[in-house]
């Protein structure tokens, strides 16, 4: 099994929510892998940045979702994945939206919540809008099932 740590933004502003779409035609939050002793605070940031081309402070910490993905749900010959993602109210400061330059981002675009139920998008999305609004103690929603419209 492989294990993967990445931290990702749930920035909402006037009833939109900042998403990017990946060269694979998901749509996903800013966000991804921490670099090796690199503080999953700092690594949000950097994503956005990375991603977006914007500028963005984290406002607080959201949760953190913890998945097992078979090995049969992955490209073949991939083993299984054990991914803990980390989930910030991130707000945008300055910057321009762009395409991730060399990157796997196709787009960034602030999507008006109630359309993101007809995307096709990572269940990151889901996981990230379900903690913004319940905002649980715990820092913990029940599992997203994937499927259709909501891949992993």
């Amino acid at each position: 099994m492989s294990f993967r740590l990445a931290a990702y933004a749930v920035c909402i502003e006037d009833g939109r929510v900042l998403l990017g779409r990946h060269v694979s035609g998901n749509w996903t939050l800013p966000g991804g892998g921490v670099e090796h002793a690199e503080d999953p605070f700092d690594a949000v940031i950097r994503e956005v940045a990375e991603e977006t081309g914007c500028d963005a402070v984290v406002e607080r910490l959201l949760g953190v979702d913890s998945r097992v993905i078979p090995a049969a749900d992955r490209r073949p010959g991939l083993p299984e994945r054990q991914n803990v993602g980390i989930f910030y109210q991130v707000r945008i400061t300055g910057g321009l939206l762009r395409p991730e330059p060399n990157g796997d981002t196709a787009e960034s675009v602030w999507t008006p919540i109630p359309e993101v139920a007809g995307l096709r998008r990572s269940s990151l999305v889901d996981i990230g809008l379900a903690l913004a609004r319940a905002r649980p103690a715990t820092g913990h929603v029940a599992a997203v099932p994937v499927g259709g419209l909501i891949q992993h």
